[in-house]
């Protein structure tokens, strides 16, 4: 078998060995066995049956490990199978198999942390194996198996990986060639392998958490979202998840307290604008990874959230000066609230042309870029610059600092766009066109 092979025309199945009690365990809300089908369906991978594999059990008992391991709501939406006859995995393996007669079997530990892309990766590409060294500190080796056919050799082992590298030791099965999957993630301007580990302990559980939970930063973004958010982003994120709070509720509260800033620093309330503001400043690092970490990403969340981040900061802006100018709409503080938020508005549409020129973001097309996007004048970096000087006395002098640093960030882009006007980056084979400038 060869990864090249093309894949059956029809709907794959997948089998998930399921019998270890790691299987059980809870990452970010979810078990190992709901990330893999929640994942599969993110993706878009139709499937013709799951067959889960569990510990030999009661028909009671077993109904009970299902409802622990996947949330019964979500399981009556998939073609489940449950088996609890004491099989051994390998022989329910081969059962599955058997059953497949010829379509694309996906075989996956029910213990294991598998990059959902991996597993769409290899629905559509056929039969291949895919077989990896664990994350950094996060787990024991595991495999993915992808099989049409019966391999035809004697194995040695139960555990999926030890099949694994016995059949790719015979030449049975070939090796994944972690190459063939470009791991550009257009949303978080950055590369990421798949991966792919199993857990052995609540150790590697706590381990598995912290790799997914820097997985999902951006490459490139803001000092305070890099350096200073993250604890408070990591205390909120696990009892979010663990109640299993939808990442729209977060980003429609974030709408709320984001607007409500506005009248309350209009009105010289700074103390209440600010609380509104930093928890805004927060909460936005949270919604959008409780979505990639509980696969509830949705084009409305990623609209409502990347909506509100275009248009409020010139509110709050306005907002600053019409405070600190007593209301003067003809004084020179008001009038260069309208300049930053032209300027402002001018450096979105030069990020924009950016991207659909080369391909790439402008925050991440040179380490330079990188470099620079942790400290362009956008709401994260204005924030605590404001937030230090108006207590200070300097609120004017602070204000006219922060329109100055948004017309140096806009010359800064535009003179990036002339010069890489012709360097026009091939397009990620994950469809990534115009990626996001923030």
């Amino acid at each position: 078998m060869s990864p090249s092979e093309p894949s059956s025309a029809r709907r794959p199945r997948v089998f998930v060995d399921a019998t270890r009690p790691q299987s059980g365990l809870v990452v970010f809300g979810m078990t190992p066995v709901e990330r893999h089908l929640r994942g599969l369906v993110q993706q878009g991978v139709e499937v013709e049956e799951i067959r889960i594999a569990l510990p030999a059990s009661s028909a009671e008992a077993a109904a009970a490990a299902a409802r622990a391991l996947v949330p019964e709501g979500f399981a009556q939406t998939l073609p489940i199978r449950w088996c609890h006859d004491g099989r051994a995995p390998r022989a329910e393996l081969e059962s599955a198999l058997a059953d497949a007669r010829g379509t694309l079997l996906l075989a996956v530990d029910g213990d294991a942390i598998v990059d959902a892309r991996l597993l769409a990766h290899l629905a559509k590409r056929g039969a291949a194996i895919a077989a990896s060294d664990p994350a950094p500190e996060c787990g024991a080796p595991t495999a993915v198996l992808a099989l049409t056919a019966p391999l035809g050799v004697e194995v040695k082992g139960e555990r999926l990986v030890e099949i694994a590298a016995s059949a790719v030791e015979q030449g049975a099965l070939a090796r994944f060639n972690a190459a063939d999957l470009d791991g550009y993630l257009t949303r978080l301007r950055r590369t990421l392998p798949p991966y792919l580990f199993c857990l052995r302990d609540a150790a590697d559980r706590d381990s598995a958490e912290r790799f997914l939970f820097w997985s999902n930063y951006k490459g490139s973004t803001d000092f305070f979202t890099r350096y200073v958010y993250p604890p408070f982003v990591w205390r909120a994120l696990r009892p979010l998840t663990r109640w299993r709070v939808h990442p729209n509720v977060i980003t429609c509260f974030n709408i709320v307290i984001t607007l409500a800033a506005v009248p309350l620093w209009a009105n010289g309330w700074w103390v209440s604008g600010f609380v509104c503001a930093w928890g805004m400043s927060v909460l936005d690092s949270v919604d959008g990874k409780l979505a990639r970490l509980q696969f509830k990403s949705s084009e409305l969340g990623h609209n409502l959230d990347h909506g509100l981040d275009l248009v409020h900061p010139p509110l709050w802006y306005f907002a600053w000066a019409w405070a600190l100018s007593g209301g003067d709409t003809a004084s020179w503080l008001f009038q260069s609230s309208i300049w930053m938020a032209a300027f402002y508005f001018g450096d979105r549409i030069v990020t924009r042309v950016f991207t659909r020129r080369t391909n790439r973001s402008i925050h991440a097309f040179t380490p330079l870029d990188v470099r620079m996007r942790t400290v362009i004048s956008r709401r994260n970096i204005n924030l605590p610059l404001f937030t230090v000087g108006l207590p200070l006395g300097l609120g004017t002098q602070t204000f006219a600092l922060i329109v100055a640093w948004q017309v140096a960030t806009f010359a800064f882009h535009a003179v990036r766009l002339v010069q890489c006007w012709n360097r026009r980056e091939a397009l990620p084979a994950n469809g990534a066109g115009a990626a996001d400038d923030d």
